[in-house]
């Protein structure tokens, strides 16, 4: 039985993982859309379009979240998303009815894996294809994959006490048979 994010209907999770170099990225797909909604924590948060997802702004649905290792530098992960979207047909419709131009809408947060094995390496434009080209309905893949590869946790210390951490999801199904 599939209690990953994936039992959603319409959603589906990729990865790209770099075992070699500790990170890598997810991409949790919607291809009809979605309504989305954010709440950025952390002492150095790094996001990419999730003022999109306040209620208040025009665009009421997102086509794709990803979620990347390398710190500032992965939020390139999701411009590979974008991209990949676009050439589906797959956005937010914009200009002339008659030729409009399709507008992707892709939020993404990074987390900080740098130097974890290396500082030079990290999720870019083809990773962020490449999670695509992953994404299935399946169950998701937890642990130390995608955005999880690099994952550490309890770094209040400082980082020479940090623990492996990963990615990891969940779904419940309501009484009302709502996923």
């Amino acid at each position: 039985m599939n209690q990953t994010i994936t039992t959603v209907a319409g959603l589906e999770a990729g990865h790209y993982t770099d075992l070699e170099h500790a990170t890598g990225c997810t991409v949790f797909l919607c291809r009809e859309g979605a309504v989305g909604g954010v709440d950025v924590r952390g002492g150095s948060p790094g996001t990419r379009e999730t003022d999109l997802l306040r209620p208040v702004h025009r665009v009421e649905q997102v086509h794709a979240v990803v979620l990347s290792g390398g710190s500032a530098f992965g939020l390139d992960a999701a411009s590979g998303v974008v991209a990949y979207l676009e050439s589906q047909g797959i956005g937010f419709k914009v200009g002339p009815k008659e030729a409009p131009v399709i507008v992707p809408i892709v939020s993404a947060a990074i987390l900080y894996d740098l130097g974890l094995i290396t500082s030079e390496v990290r999720p870019g434009l083809e990773e962020g294809r490449s999670a695509c080209l992953a994404a299935s309905s399946a169950p998701m893949t937890e642990g130390s994959v995608g955005a999880g590869t690099g994952a550490t946790v309890a770094k209040l210390g400082g980082a020479e006490r940090a623990v492996k951490g990963g990615i990891g999801s969940a779904a419940i199904t309501l009484a009302t048979g709502q996923t």
